[in-house]
């Protein structure tokens, strides 16, 4: 690998005094997707917030293209949380949601000019999404409202793009349309993506590296690889059934 995009070495983190993040290393190539699975409290979203220096380590270093994240320029990181406060009665149009990445680096008196517009209409065609720019947020259906959220994530064009759960919600269809997106954003912006997610049955067949985080890195490669019924015993226990939805993953793949 040439240098990471980001780099994780030996990062200890902890909340309230109990340790959330232990020895974790992990590196993330530049243009790869990587999915971090694990169960509910495995420092999955820590992990994420770590990355783009909401949280700081005790122990180890975090380096987001070369330097530490607090340092990292503005704009570098897009963001969609696992769950968003967006209030669905509110009339505003998809237009506008995207607009407030513009808005969040302009004083407040500033409006829009026709740069940031441009870059607003670019992301929205990117998800293809262009054709409902004026439509009300609030009626999309939950395919739609991500789209638009990824939008709003990639309108300040940056290099890396942080995913906590994108799927949650999403029908079996929707969900397999949304991540054939993320393979052509990836490819035709050149993003690093790193996403959360519980179901390893559907990234693994969309992504070129999976970690499995439970505090530590229990292993971290190609899905094919890694996914072996040891493995995946040490996260999510040995009553869990994991079905393949590639034949040509070996043991990949599965739901939880």
């Amino acid at each position: 690998m040439d240098s990471p995009v980001i780099a994780l070495h030996n990062v200890w983190v902890r909340y309230d005094g109990v340790v959330t993040l232990e020895d974790v290393n992990l590196e993330v190539g530049a243009g790869e997707i990587l999915s971090i699975v694990g169960p509910n409290g495995g420092g999955k979203s820590t992990l994420l917030r770590t990355i783009m220096g909401f949280k700081e380590p005790f122990l180890g270093t975090v380096e987001v293209m070369g330097t530490a994240p607090r340092k990292t320029r503005r704009g570098s990181i897009g963001y969609l949380p696992q769950k968003s406060s967006f209030d669905y009665t509110i009339p505003v149009s998809v237009f506008d949601v995207v607009a407030m990445a513009r808005y969040a680096n302009k004083r407040l008196v500033e409006r829009l000019n026709s740069e940031d517009r441009a870059h607003i209409i670019d992301a929205l065609e990117a998800v293809e999404m262009a054709s409902l720019r004026d439509s009300h947020f609030g009626s999309l259906s939950e395919g739609q409202k991500q789209r638009a959220l990824i939008a709003r994530a990639i309108a300040v064009r940056p290099r890396i793009l942080l995913l906590d759960e994108p799927s949650t919600g999403l029908d079996a269809l929707a969900q397999d349309n949304f991540y054939q997106m993320l393979i052509r954003l990836r490819d035709s912006l050149g993003l690093t993506i790193v996403m959360v997610s519980h179901d390893i049955g559907a990234v693994s067949r969309i992504v070129d590296r999976l970690a499995c985080l439970k505090t530590k890195i229990h292993f971290h490669g190609r899905p094919a690889d890694c996914l072996s019924d040891q493995s995946l015993a040490e996260v999510f226990g040995k009553n869990v059934m994991f079905i393949s939805h590639n034949k040509n993953c070996g043991s990949c793949g599965g739901d939880e």
